[in-house]
């Protein structure tokens, strides 16, 4: 029955993945589904074909408006060829343009034949028909040859029918081609409608697929005799008792999300005299496996667990920095950093450099955004923070004004095993990038930090509030805003628990968490980079700017909120320990530190870090401060004090 259910919700999670262009969080591969691949010589091709079809078009429109199918002279006998020749002309030209600034079907992802791309196309051409009768009624007045005024009406209808075909030949040959060989274990689907769609399609398609259609039930009696999918659509219990015997079945996916309760179980106790499990596929289900509506289910996740926060932002104060600029993201491959690209793309800036030491990363984010994978322009930068000497030219030679620095590792227990890591990127690679942003002037400088920075005890939070220390130096040496913005755990990232728990859960368990009394801040991505955008336009130089997360959550609630949202009410929750340096609770601010709400946003504190001078970094003092561990909790990673003189040491 477990292997059943993971089997279904695999299947419901590449059938939402279909269709879509997405980046898979672990690996950063990009799934491009063939119905939506857009090679550049094939949108050539598409342009030449609608370029075509609009020319044929209006040849067809004008033999048809002086009857010449009737004639037996010769066409230029009766339409006048400079007339022809303007009105085929102007077509392809207002084709080319409506299609690509405004319907974008030329530099847009849209999957071949379907609605999105239909309307767009029949928007360009009606367009394209609309101006082309316009210009009819004005072309004697400047003194060119009459075009009648129904041959753009005409043209525009024929030329719409001739650009649908091409698009539904190219889909037909698309689908035929992937249409995989079936295999696996055959399996009944119930319900021929939307979801039951998506399963289907992915059963039919993706080579991985582990089930095999045979036959789809649903009790609306009009489907009877149909196909669904090419497969046979059963409507009645005896075809439904009958299909089972015969295909030798032992499964059934229900995939009707609004059937009452009463029904599914009766339908349940039907099944189980067969010897049949049923499976039950929900729309919350299609919602939460699919990338296609990956923030949607985030947010219902969210407001479950944590409850609905709505963080109002003028978004005009962020345009006011924004706009026109040179920025510069570093770590722009990561979870944070591409949605900090995303969300900064928005306000047009002069430039948007995207820079970080893994290309793959960095092809995703662009992907995401401007829907091209090539690498090589001058918004990509691949780069290693720790490289100093290299940031350093490239900031000469890119001059950016604005910098988010996101790069950094984040993981407790790799970098407790692995400290010295941690103190090379997080640490260093922060001064690295804080001295090439102060040598070429930078006036907005914005480092992304964590909870753990406040009353560190890990070697992640103690280098990232050495991060925020050399920050508040930079921010006090230039009188520009230099300033870190520390929040808590972003629900939904790579590596953390939300892809953790549904790997877990599709995989039928165990659900692991450290402690069942452990609790963590949790924020969605989007509104994370939205205030960290915020705070470079309100912080002050030198200032730590806390979010407002709410009210710590549960991990245990998060566990318990994912297996009901999934239905997985049989995946065990189990408790592993704490591990080394991991608190049972986090907390946004330490014992010495005071907050002051904004004034600007009721969402965001301000703090401040005492400011550290890159001359007192040492970090042999810092290690052998990490190692003895009394020391390491007690004090900072900035030249620390001999683990031997412990007892009468200043605490940082």
């Amino acid at each position: 029955m477990a292997q059943l259910k993971s089997d279904a919700h695999e299947a419901v999670r590449r059938a939402a993945q279909r269709g879509t262009l997405m980046t898979e969080g672990d690996s950063g591969a990009v799934l491009v589904n063939r119905l939506y691949e857009r090679k550049p010589w094939w949108l050539i091709a598409q342009a030449l074909i609608d370029s075509s079809a609009w020319v044929l078009a209006v040849l067809f429109a004008y033999m048809l408006r002086y009857s010449v199918l009737l004639s037996n002279g010769s066409v230029f006998d009766i339409i006048h060829p400079i007339s022809l020749t303007i009105t085929a002309a102007g077509a392809v030209l207002l084709q080319l343009i409506f299609g690509l600034a405004v319907a974008k079907i030329y530099n847009g992802v849209y999957s071949y034949g379907s609605f999105d791309e239909s309307w767009r196309a029949a928007a360009a051409a009606l367009s394209t028909g609309v101006v082309l009768t316009g210009f009819s009624f004005v072309d004697e007045l400047v003194g060119l040859p009459h075009i009648p005024h129904s041959v753009p009406a005409i043209a525009a209808a024929f030329s719409l029918i001739m650009m649908a075909g091409a698009r539904m030949a190219k889909r037909v040959y698309t689908e035929r081609g992937a249409v995989r060989e079936l295999t696996g274990e055959p399996v009944i689907v119930y319900g021929a409608g939307f979801i039951g769609g998506m399963v289907m399609d992915s059963m039919l398609h993706d080579e991985d697929a582990k089930l095999r259609p045979v036959a789809v039930f649903d009790d609306d009696q009009l489907k009877a005799g149909t196909k669904f999918h090419g497969i046979q659509v059963i409507t009645t219990y005896r075809e439904l008792e009958r299909a089972i015997r015969e295909s030798g079945t032992h499964k059934v996916i229900v995939t009707i999300s609004d059937m009452p309760e009463d029904y599914f179980e009766a339908f349940c106790n039907r099944m189980r005299k067969l010897k049949v499990e049923v499976q039950r596929i929900s729309s919350a289900n299609a919602r939460l496996m699919g990338e296609r509506l990956i923030t949607a289910s985030d947010n219902d996740l969210m407001r479950v667990i944590r409850g609905e926060i709505n963080y109002d932002i003028d978004r005009d104060i962020l345009r006011s920095y924004l706009h026109g600029k040179r920025v510069l993201v570093t770590g722009a491959g990561g979870s944070i950093g591409s949605e900090l690209c995303r969300q900064i793309s928005e306000f047009e800036p002069e430039t948007l450099m995207m820079l970080d030491h893994d290309e793959t990363l960095l092809m995703d984010t662009k992907v995401s955004i401007t829907h091209e994978s090539s690498l090589d322009d001058d918004r990509i930068i691949l780069a290693d923070i720790r490289e100093g000497d290299t940031l350093l030219e490239i900031f000469r030679e890119r001059r950016p004004e604005v910098v988010f620095h996101a790069a950094a590792l984040k993981h407790v227990s790799a970098l407790e095993a692995y400290p010295q890591e941690a103190w090379k990127t997080n640490s260093l690679g922060t001064l690295n990038v804080l001295r090439a942003a102060e040598a070429v002037g930078v006036k907005t400088f914005v480092n992304v930090s964590t909870d753990k920075a406040a009353d560190p005890k890990t070697a992640l939070g103690q280098s990232k509030r050495v991060a925020e220390r050399l920050t508040a130096y930079f921010g006090e040496k230039t009188g520009n805003t230099y300033v870190s913005v520390r929040f808590g755990n972003v629900f939904g990232s790579r590596g953390s628990i939300k892809p953790l728990f549904t790997k877990q859960i599709l995989s039928g368990g165990p659900i692991t968490l450290t402690d069942k009394r452990a609790t963590r801040y949790f924020m969605l991505i989007a509104d994370a980079c939205l205030l960290v955008m915020l705070a470079g336009a309100i912080g002050r130089p030198g200032e730590v700017m806390v979010l407002d997360m709410g009210q710590p959550v549960k991990i245990l609630d998060v566990a318990k909120a994912m297996r009901q949202a999934y239905e997985r009410y049989d995946v065990e929750i189990k408790e592993i320990g704490l591990r080394k340096g991991e608190k049972l609770d986090e907390t946004l601010f330490g014992d010495t530190e005071k907050l002051v709400p904004s004034e600007e946003n009721r969402y965001i504190s301000r703090s401040s870090a005492p400011a550290l001078n890159p001359d007192e970094l040492d970090y042999e003092l810092w290690i052998q401060n990490y190692r003895e561990h009394s020391g390491y909790e007690r004090h900072g990673l900035e030249r620390a004090p001999d683990p031997r003189t412990l007892e009468n040491a200043q605490t940082f």
